[in-house]
């Protein structure tokens, strides 16, 4: 049988025992142990593949690496960081490093954001963040307060409380019952198709709260959490108006919002956090991904004053633990490390508004995809863009596939999931790799629309 266009062979050295012994996390593994795409180097905006290709990294590694890959000043942050201290416990002893970084983050966040609590990655941010507030009500003597509101299309991570208030269908459905939770609709409307930048109408979807809490009752309701844009169901981003209603309907009923912003902190919506971008601040910001530029993995939960006093004017002994909770990687001094040379670089650099100036090109370049063969929908903020592709009869997930693999053989890495592509660029794109990478997808949605 002929091998499909993206079906190259590997030049790898990668044995099949090899590959299999690898249970790939989000892959079709027997679809990619047939046709493995290895990425072997990475410098700037581009891998290097395993048959020596230079490839345009799309979604900046997995919405991470937007000051592009091996940057030598975070390179040497780490290594130094290395020499001096590799490694120190989080429990019970700290060390300098991650006490410098919980500070820089303070002055990054939006004023009311004054405290840190360091994990592993997003996923663990999220769980986090519902332990804090379940553990935080019941602090304040309602413990009755244990239910989330999260929202469909919502990305939260995958561990248990995070994909129990997701509302991406396909990650919850082999798990059975999760945490106690429900969800607001997602805001996607069809008087939405093709907006650029925030949707003007929809923010009256955000009554439905309302509707929430007159079913449950705000006694029994701890958080609301959602992205305030949503990245991994396809780049939603808020109708305008939206979040300001939703922070509002919290405050007014003694709710608390968490947003989940491990996708959009540290530059990619033009500003600093979501929360700047739309002007509008949670209660708890999960961060990780872009915190230490994909180069050592992290992640936070920076929180209120008020939660946090809230556990430091605890009545019990000093001596005893505030909040039974944390990671053996809390405050990884390598993280750190990396972390706080992310921060040097994306001031320096002027990392955020770069991608303020450019995002503009962007969109104009991104919808000019309008009218090419499934183009359903197309959604921008920032330097985040999506688009849905109208499904093949009885499956829904098959076009942006073919199209990622063409792009891919084109040199070009961009993500599919379900029925969209998304890209998340590089903070450091110029206006030709912009053109470059669209231009890339507008052809091979050409190509598969005459196969």
């Amino acid at each position: 049988m002929p091998r499909k266009p993206w079906e190259k062979q590997a030049m790898s050295t990668l044995t099949q025992r090899q590959l299999d012994s690898w249970w790939m996390p989000y892959t079709a593994n027997r679809e990619f142990k047939k046709n493995p795409r290895i990425i072997t180097q990475a410098k700037g905006a581009y891998f290097t593949d395993d048959r020596g290709r230079k490839i345009f990294d799309g979604l900046s590694g997995l919405w991470t690496c937007g000051l592009g890959h091996g940057n030598a000043k975070i390179s040497e942050a780490i290594y130094q960081q290395s020499q001096e201290l590799d490694y120190a416990p989080g429990f019970q002893y700290g060390h300098p490093m991650a006490f410098k970084f919980a500070e820089r983050l303070v002055d990054f966040m939006p004023t009311g954001l004054k405290h840190v609590f360091f994990t592993g990655s997003g996923s663990e941010a999220a769980d986090t963040s519902l332990k804090m507030a379940r553990a935080y009500w019941r602090a304040k003597g309602i413990s009755s307060k244990t239910k989330f509101i999260g929202r469909i299309k919502g990305y939260h991570g995958v561990n248990f409380g995070g994909f129990s208030v997701g509302g991406i269908g396909a990650n919850r459905a082999m798990y059975g019952q999760g945490i106690d939770a429900d969800h607001l609709n997602h805001t996607q409307l069809d008087e939405n198709l093709f907006s650029r930048g925030q949707p003007s109408s929809g923010a009256h979807l955000a009554e439905q709260l309302l509707e929430l809490i007159t079913l449950h009752d705000a006694s029994n309701i701890a958080a609301v959490i959602i992205e305030p844009l949503s990245g991994s169901a396809g780049v939603i981003p808020p109708p305008k108006g939206y979040l300001q209603r939703i922070s509002q309907i919290c405050r007014e009923h003694n709710i608390l919002l968490i947003f989940d912003e491990v996708i959009t902190a540290f530059g990619r919506m033009g500003a600093k956090t979501g929360a700047e971008a739309f002007d509008v601040v949670p209660d708890m910001m999960n961060i990780a991904k872009q915190m230490t530029n994909g180069a050592v993995p992290m992640g936070a939960v920076v929180t209120s004053s008020d939660i946090y006093q809230t556990f430091m004017d605890s009545p019990s002994k000093d001596y005893l633990i505030e909040l039974p909770h944390g990671y053996t990687y809390s405050g990884h001094p390598l993280a750190c490390a990396a972390g706080m040379a992310t921060l040097d670089l994306l001031e320096q650099e002027q990392a955020i508004e770069r991608v303020a100036s450019l995002s503009p090109s962007f969109e104009n370049t991104l919808h000019q995809l309008k009218g090419m063969p499934y183009v359903t929908d197309i959604r921008n903020f920032g330097f985040a863009g999506a688009l849905t592709l109208e499904s093949a009869p009885n499956e829904p997930a098959l076009r942006p596939f073919l199209v990622a693999m063409r792009c891919w053989e084109k040199g070009f890495y961009v993500r599919y999931g379900a029925d969209t592509l998304q890209l998340g660029l590089p903070f450091i794109s110029t206006e030709q790799e912009i053109d470059d990478v669209i231009n890339a997808i507008g052809e091979s949605l050409q190509e598969i629309a005459l196969t």
